[in-house]
Order: structure tokens, then C-alpha cells, then sequence
């Protein structure tokens, strides 16, 4: 039968869904920090096994060993030790990480070392030299590793309980936020069913059962609120760990989500017979997505819309009513750039492959559908074809830019402008006041 700290071990293991061998070299290393502080000194490399069913309540099952690498003999100054103890120092008082395997013999500078910079080579606390080494096992080699074991004080036992309980507990947690980030970062770009626990100002707390992800005001839909309780769906974006454990990154503002979501609903696109080639989207408000399908047999935007648009409608719904365009992809980038301008019916493509821009024209009704609402259907089409794209009128005018993003054309003030201009140009050097009088006149005897 198993002792009761083997099985105290286990219950840890299971509650915190950590593995034996982890939570065991937890309370090693907590047993370490005991020794080292209550019986040890600064030169020793302290080390502990312990073995939970031969633990008796005292000191039994624990052994104690100091543990030092065998390096080769060199010749320290007198005064190494005092430097490399000073240069730790002033380490740790500029919040730096010490020196674990060196102690100074003075080097000339170099391009990677500061001036005054000193190389460290040894350190006594987890090095020992060979002559040294082959006093305490006659045929140590270089690179072994001498194990030296210290005597257990009856006293350790309860001391070690004492001692050890925080080291334990912060280690359970470091261990505990590994395996967590060890398994969200496996499921990067993956779509959950999310609920929503609360909010902290502008930022969003997400309910992932043993974690809580965020919801950043980036990742979030302008037009959507999110309330306590409520079950959303949600792409992992990102997963890094922080000082303060790992952070799990939602989104529903990712392009990535639109994937997702269509190889949900979409038998097609989730075994690969309708690929999605690109995705533009201004989340909450519209998303074009580009399709193509793998076997001649199959219509692809027939596939991602359903019948009766049973399946783009339940999408939809899931975006929180965000409109989605769904357009066939073409290797033919006149066709391709022609389709993302969809709704609007496109006259001509031409390209200018040095600027990598793609001239557009259309007819005079067709221009609001290209142009969109402040430019929004040209702005997603050149995201979706990765062309700048410029819409112009059919007797070559230009009227919008996708760079622009919104309407570029003349005003009717500045059209009538444009006019006058011509007129003045006919009178042969007229005056433009006299030439506005006169253009007038004759606009005035037209009508």
C-alpha cells in the first residue's frame, strides 16, 4: 500500500492535473532550499532524492548530496573568489541575472565584451578540479559529474516542513501554469465555444474552464457587447507566457475566425474540397472571402452559401449579422480583381505591374456599388487581391482609390470649376472673371 505522502503526492497530481514526476521533483527541490538555508553554505550545490514510501514522518528517504562537474585544473588569482563574489553583487543590485559558472581572470577586451569586463571561468559552488575531483573518486574524468553525500540532522524533518512549504507552493503554481500554456499553445488558431466571465474596463474576461483568456479592445466587434454569461465563439489567437502566467488571447475581430467558422458550417471547405484562398474583413461590418474549388464538379460559392443561403445565413448570425461576400478566386488577376469588386459589374481590368496597380472601370450607375459605402468595397477588394486598385468611369475619369479609401472624385464645385476652365480656355486669354460671366450666360440661354 502506498505511503501517505505518495498519496498525498497523487491527490496534487490530480488536482491540478500535473504529472508524478514533476510534483516529486517539486518537493525536491523544496527540500533543497531547506538544506541549503538551514544546513548548507553558498559553495554547495545542493541536491535531494527523496523516495515518498520510505519517508517515516523524520529524515528517512531523504538523501542529500552535493553535486559538482569536474573541470580541469587552472591557476585562479589570489583574489579571484572575492572578485567573483563582488561582480554577483553588483549583479544583483542592477537586477541581473549572476554569474553561474565563472570567476575572473582578467581577459583583454574584445567586440562582444565590454571594456572592463571580466570573464569568469570556474565557480565552486557547481565545479570542482580534476586534481581535487580524483581525491574523492581516483578515477573521475572530465565532465563527470562528483557526488558527494551530506549527513541528513535529525532536526532537518521538521525544520525542512517549515522551510519548504512556500518553495512547494510556488513551484506547484509554476508547474501548473507550464501545463497550461504547454496545452493552449497546441491549440493556437483553433475555434471555441467560449463563455464570457466578465469585464474589466475595456477588456473582456473569457471563462476556459482551469484558465481565463482575455478579450483585448482589438480583438473585440465595435458593434457587439458582451455580457456575463454569454456564450460566444472565438478563435485562439495567441498564447505567451508573462511574469504573471500565461496569457490566452481571444479574438473575434481575426480574419481567422471567418475560416474557422466556414470550415465549421461547411463540409466542403473542412475536408478540403473548397479551399479558402484569402480573407478581407473589417470586423462587424463586412468581410469578402475568396474561394476555389479543387474538382470541376463542385461550385464553391454554391457550397459556402447553401440552399436558399441556408449555410452564408447561419455564418452570418454567428458574426453577429457582419455581411460576408463570398467570390471566386481566379489565377487570372483581371478576373480575380473584377470578382472582389462584386457587387458592381466591372467594364475593364487593366494592370500596371511596376506600381502593382489595377485601373478599374466601370459604368456611371455601377460606381457606388465599386466605390461602396467611404470606399469600403474597393478598400476590401485590393486587401483581398493584394492590388492598389483605382476605380474610374467609363469615359476614363478617376473617381476612387483603394489607398484612399474614399471618394476622390470632383465635387460638383470643383467640376463646374473644371468647366469654367474650358470656356476660358475658347475665349483666347479672357479674363476668368469675364469667362465665369459668360460661361453663366450661355448656361443660363441652354436652359
Amino acid at each position: 500500500m502506498a505511503s501517505a505522502i505518495s498519496q498525498a503526492i497523487r491527490q496534487v497530481c490530480e488536482e491540478k492535473n500535473l504529472t508524478y514526476e514533476s510534483v516529486l521533483e517539486t518537493v525536491e527541490a523544496a527540500l533543497a532550499a531547506a538544506f541549503r538555508k538551514d544546513f548548507g553554505n553558498k559553495n554547495q550545490n545542493i541536491k535531494v532524492q527523496f523516495d515518498p514510501e520510505a519517508y517515516d514522518g523524520a529524515t528517512a528517504g531523504i538523501r542529500v548530496f552535493d553535486v559538482k562537474e569536474v573541470v580541469a585544473d587552472m591557476e585562479l588569482p589570489e583574489d579571484y573568489f572575492e572578485r567573483f563574489e563582488a561582480a554577483n553583487v553588483a549583479k544583483r543590485m542592477e537586477g541581473k541575472k549572476p554569474f553561474e559558472a565563472a570567476v575572473p581572470a582578467p581577459v583583454a577586451p574584445t567586440a562582444e565584451k565590454a571594456e572592463g569586463e571580466e570573464e569568469f571561468a570556474f565557480n565552486q559552488k557547481t565545479m570542482i578540479m580534476l586534481s581535487d575531483a580524483r581525491d574523492l573518486k581516483p578515477d573521475a574524468q572530465l565532465a563527470d559529474e562528483i557526488k558527494v553525500e551530506l549527513s541528513v540532522p535529525a532536526a532537518f524533518g521538521r525544520m525542512a516542513a517549515q522551510t519548504a512549504k512556500q518553495v512547494i507552493m510556488q513551484k506547484l503554481r509554476e508547474a501548473e501554469r507550464n501545463v497550461i500554456f504547454n496545452d493552449f499553445k497546441d491549440r493556437e488558431g483553433e475555434l471555441m465555444n467560449v463563455t464570457i466571465q466578465r469585464r474589466e474596463g475595456r477588456v473582456v474576461l473569457i471563462d476556459l474552464g482551469r484558465a481565463t483568456g482575455v478579450l483585448l479592445p482589438e480583438d473585440q466587434i465595435e458593434t457587439e457587447r458582451y455580457f456575463p454569461g454569454t456564450r460566444i465563439k472565438a478563435i485562439l489567437r495567441e498564447v505567451s507566457m508573462t511574469p504573471k502566467g500565461p496569457e490566452i488571447r481571444l479574438s473575434r475581430s481575426s480574419p481567422g475566425l471567418v475560416a474557422a467558422i466556414f470550415a465549421q458550417e461547411i463540409p466542403e471547405v473542412a475536408n478540403g474540397m473548397v479551399e479558402i484562398k484569402n480573407i478581407a474583413r473589417e470586423a462587424g461590418s463586412r468581410t469578402k472571402v475568396a474561394v476555389t474549388a479543387h474538382d470541376d464538379a463542385i461550385d464553391p460559392i454554391g457550397s459556402c452559401i447553401g440552399q436558399r443561403g441556408t449555410r452564408i445565413q447561419t455564418i452570418i448570425r454567428e458574426l453577429g449579422g457582419e455581411k460576408v461576400d463570398v467570390i471566386q478566386w481566379s489565377a487570372d488577376e483581371s478576373e480575380y480583381i473584377s470578382a472582389a469588386l462584386s457587387p458592381a459589374k466591372v467594364l475593364s481590368v487593366s494592370l500596371k505591374q511596376a506600381d502593382h496597380l489595377a485601373i478599374v472601370k466601370v459604368p456611371a450607375d455601377q460606381l457606388s456599388l465599386a466605390i461602396g459605402k467611404g470606399g469600403q468595397n474597393v478598400r476590401l477588394g485590393a486587401k483581398l487581391t493584394n492590388w492598389k486598385i483605382t476605380i474610374a468611369e467609363e469615359s476614363g475619369k478617376t473617381v476612387a482609390d483603394s489607398e484612399v479609401g474614399e471618394f476622390v472624385s470632383e465635387t460638383p464645385e470643383t467640376a463646374r470649376e473644371a468647366d469654367i476652365k474650358e470656356v476660358s480656355a475658347d475665349l483666347d486669354g479672357e479674363p476668368l472673371e469675364g469667362a465665369q460671366t459668360k460661361a453663366k450666360e450661355e448656361s443660363e440661354d441652354k436652359a
